[in-house]
């Protein structure tokens, strides 16, 4: 009997949607149509593509309407946050779109020309591209490497994940009504053991993954022990800090972090999970914090009125749960009242939105990764401890700091100075939780390893072949 994936909405745990799983005679032959298409594909002209990208773009906001309800019966988030999502990917598209002709573009060494020769490095596509996409924001993570694999010339076959399987056929419709072969881009639903067949299948070239870090050890695992070489990039997400200086304006930054930290009920690779408070704001910013936090509206995220959905999976709560309860054995104290959000219970989805404090770094909620609605915030004497406690995390992906700094050169060269320090792919400077495409998104430590976004997001997508020539001469 063929294998059943069945996906579970969040907020009422009822089945939504279900997909059938390939055998592995069956995935081969996707992938072997896969390669003979990418060969034609890697031929039409860049100009071309170019263009079906902007129709890309065109087709997928025609499905505007229908995407947030969709996306909410999937995963959870509120509908009234759908829309959000449909921008982002707008932007991102938009922006790998017009830098497509010169990122991809023949490298010439005029500046070191010899006479009698030419030299040139071409950037070629890969080939067929394996792209392992998350449920917290589907469309977002997969146009981040989808878009420019397709734009440099290769095959891609987009895994979605098993919560959310409808957004990768909506991006694949919006693709090949654009223009591009049915072959060259491929929706992909399988089982563990059925992507590790792909992952070591000789005709796959590379694999993008954005998830867990047990999941990205499985993938490049998988990778190291298949019959080839296969490139590998990972994202595995955070445990993104922030550090209030003593010359933030609260006004500005206590709204900024508290979104940034409970959006998508803090699901979200990029979300504020810790807060560094200089002691000299810490008690009103922890005061205002709690404020604000106490205005969210918990429940049905089907309702327009709601503003914080449920987490993902009854097991996503009680994961959650356990680790603020430990926090609190270990001394934490939480300040958002238990029966402010009677929703709120054991045996849901539905996880309230709590701040802790009275927290260090003994404790796993400062440390491991939550993605979930609550954050804990410590207070701090000066930049070099900020900078320690930011650093004291198996990961790097993004870092924020708040301070005076437009104004004050002398806040400016004390953020510059801790970015430097910082050991994180990017950091903001009042600012969150956040992705500019012309920046590369990337990460260190357990955050994983590869770069998409940007020009360099292209340089992962394409391999460099050299060219010399010697001219004859008479």
């Amino acid at each position: 009997m063929p294998e059943i994936q069945t996906t579970i909405t969040p907020h009422n745990q009822q089945p939504y949607v279900q997909r059938t799983y390939p055998t592995e005679s069956e995935l081969d032959a996707v992938i072997q149509s896969a390669a003979e298409a990418q060969k034609a594909w890697s031929k039409v002209p860049l100009e071309e593509r170019v263009e079906i990208g902007r129709k890309f773009i065109e087709e997928f906001k025609n499905m505007a309407n229908e995407i947030p309800l969709e996306l909410t019966m999937q995963m959870g988030r509120p509908v009234s946050q759908g829309a959000g999502e449909i921008r982002g990917l707008v932007e991102r598209a938009e922006y790998m779109l017009s830098i497509a002709s010169k990122s991809l573009a023949d490298v010439a060494l005029t500046d070191t020309d010899k006479p009698g020769f030419r030299r040139f490095i071409k950037r070629t596509p890969l080939g067929v591209i394996l792209i392992i996409a998350p449920w917290n924001f589907p469309y977002l993570t997969s146009i981040n490497v989808l878009l420019p694999a397709l734009l440099a010339g290769n095959a891609v076959l987009l895994k979605p994940s098993p919560q959310t399987p409808l957004t990768a056929s909506r991006l694949a419709l919006a693709l090949t009504r654009a223009g591009v072969p049915l072959d060259v881009i491929q929706v992909l639903h399988m089982s563990p053991k059925l992507t590790e067949h792909v992952v070591q299948h000789p005709q796959v070239s590379f694999v993008s993954f954005t998830g867990s870090v047990g999941g990205g050890r499985a993938v490049a695992r998988a990778a190291v022990e298949g019959p080839g070489f296969m490139g590998v990039g990972l994202e595995l997400g955070g445990k993104d800090p922030a550090y209030v200086r003593e010359d933030a304006d609260l006004g500005y930054t206590v709204a900024e972090l508290v979104d940034g930290a409970y959006f998508n009920s803090g699901q979200s690779c990029c979300a504020i999970e810790r807060i560094y408070v200089h002691e000299s704001l810490y008690d009103e910013f922890v005061q205002r914090f709690v404020d604000i936090v106490k205005t969210y509206k918990l429940g049905d995220p089907t309702l327009p009125s709601t503003t914080l959905g449920p987490v993902v999976s009854l097991a996503s709560a009680a994961r959650i749960r356990k680790q603020i309860a430990d926090a609190v054995a270990a001394g934490a104290k939480k300040l958002i009242p238990e029966d402010l959000f009677s929703i709120a219970k054991e045996g849901t989805t539905y996880v309230a939105p709590q701040v802790l404090v009275d927290v260090d770094h003994s404790m796993e909620i400062m440390k491991a990764k939550t993605f979930g609605p609550v954050v804990g915030i410590q207070k701090v004497s000066s930049d070099t401890e900020a900078l320690h406690l930011m650093n004291d995390s198996p990961y790097g992906l993004t870092a924020s700091i708040w301070t005076n700094a437009h104004h004050n050169p002398e806040s400016e060269s004390a953020f510059l100075g801790l970015v430097d320090g910082l050991e994180t792919g990017t950091v903001f400077l009042n600012r969150c939780d956040y992705l500019d495409p012309a920046l590369a998104w990337t990460g260190v430590k357990d955050s994983g390893r590869g770069v998409s976004l940007s020009r360099f997001g292209y340089d992962q997508l394409t391999r460099a072949k050299s060219v010399h020539m010697k001219i004859k001469t008479s």
